[in-house]
C-alpha cells in the first residue's frame, strides 16, 4: 500500500511541474519573441514480480508481471515555431520571419542569442537591446540620420542631410543552430549556446536556411492561450486524480491497520 502512496505522489509532483511550465507560458503570452515550453515525462523503473520467459515445466511464462513505480520529469523543451508579426512605428523593431536568431554581446563578452528584435540606439548611436547589449556585428547610426531602414537581407541604411542616396551602415547577420531546443534560456529573452545546441552558424538573412528580416515589425510570443488553458485543465485534473489515489491508498491502509480479528 505504501507503494501506491509514493507512486501517486510522484504523479502529483510531475503535474505540479507541468502546471508551473504552463503558468510560465501564459505569463509570457505578450513577451516579444518568447518561445513556449513543453514538459515531457518518463515512467520510472518497474518492480518485476515475474519475468516473462520463466520456465514452467516443459513450457515457459508467456507474459510477465511487473508494477510501475510512478513518473518523473524527463525534459522541458522550447518549441521554436513562428510567432505572429505585429507592425510598429519604430524602424529598428526587427522581426525574423523564418529560422534564426539575432546575436548580441553581453557585458562579459559572451555571445547571446534572441528572437526579440526590439532594438534601440544608445547615446553613441550603437544599435542595442532594451538592456543595452550591443547587436553583433555592431552597427552605429549617425547622430544626424533622418531616416533609418533595414532591408530583408539585413542591410542597414540611413539617410543624412545633404545626401540624396542613403548610406549603408552595415549588415545584420542571423545565427542558426542544429538543435535550437538545446539552447539554454537565460531570461531577458536571451539564450546561450550549449553542447547540445551545436555551434552557431552565422549567415546573412535569406541564405543557408535563415529567414528574412522585417523592419518595423516585432515577433510576438508563439504561446497559444487556448492550447495552454486546455493543457492547464488537463494537468489540474491529472493532479486531482493522483491526489485521489493518495487518499484512496490511505483509506485502504487505514482499513488494514484497523482490522481486528474476530
Amino acid at each position: 500500500m505504501m507503494r501506491a502512496l509514493f507512486t501517486a505522489a510522484s504523479g502529483m509532483i510531475a503535474q505540479q511541474y507541468n502546471i508551473d511550465t504552463i503558468s510560465n507560458n501564459l505569463a509570457n503570452v505578450n513577451t516579444t519573441g518568447f518561445r513556449d515550453n513543453l514538459a515531457h515525462f518518463q515512467d520510472l523503473i518497474y518492480q518485476q514480480l515475474r519475468a516473462p520467459g520463466t520456465p514452467v515445466g516443459a513450457s515457459q511464462i508467456a507474459v510477465g508481471q511487473d508494477v510501475g513505480l510512478g513518473v518523473k520529469i524527463g525534459a522541458s523543451e522550447k518549441e521554436f515555431t513562428q510567432g505572429v508579426l505585429q507592425q510598429t512605428s519604430n524602424p529598428l523593431d526587427l522581426a525574423i520571419e523564418g529560422d534564426g536568431f539575432f546575436q548580441v554581446t553581453l557585458p562579459n563578452g559572451t555571445a547571446a542569442y534572441t528572437r526579440d528584435g526590439s532594438f534601440k540606439t544608445d547615446s553613441n548611436g550603437s544599435i542595442v537591446t532594451a538592456d543595452g547589449y550591443f547587436l553583433s556585428p555592431q552597427i552605429t547610426v549617425p547622430a544626424n540620420a533622418t531616416q533609418v531602414s533595414v532591408g530583408q537581407d539585413g542591410t542597414v541604411t540611413a539617410l543624412t542631410p545633404g545626401q540624396l542616396a542613403p548610406t549603408q551602415l552595415g549588415q545584420i547577420t542571423l545565427v542558426r543552430f542544429a538543435n535550437p531546443a538545446g539552447l539554454s534560456p537565460q531570461g531577458q529573452n536571451l539564450y546561450i549556446q550549449t553542447a547540445a545546441s551545436g555551434a552557431p552558424q552565422i549567415s546573412a538573412p535569406q541564405l543557408n536556411g535563415t529567414g528574412s528580416i522585417q523592419g518595423g515589425y516585432l515577433e510576438q510570443s508563439n504561446v497559444s492561450v487556448v492550447t495552454e488553458i486546455v493543457n492547464l485543465i488537463t494537468a489540474q485534473r491529472a493532479f486531482e486524480a493522483n491526489s485521489k489515489a493518495v487518499s484512496t491508498a490511505d483509506q485502504v491502509l487505514a482499513t488494514a491497520v484497523n482490522t481486528k480479528s474476530s
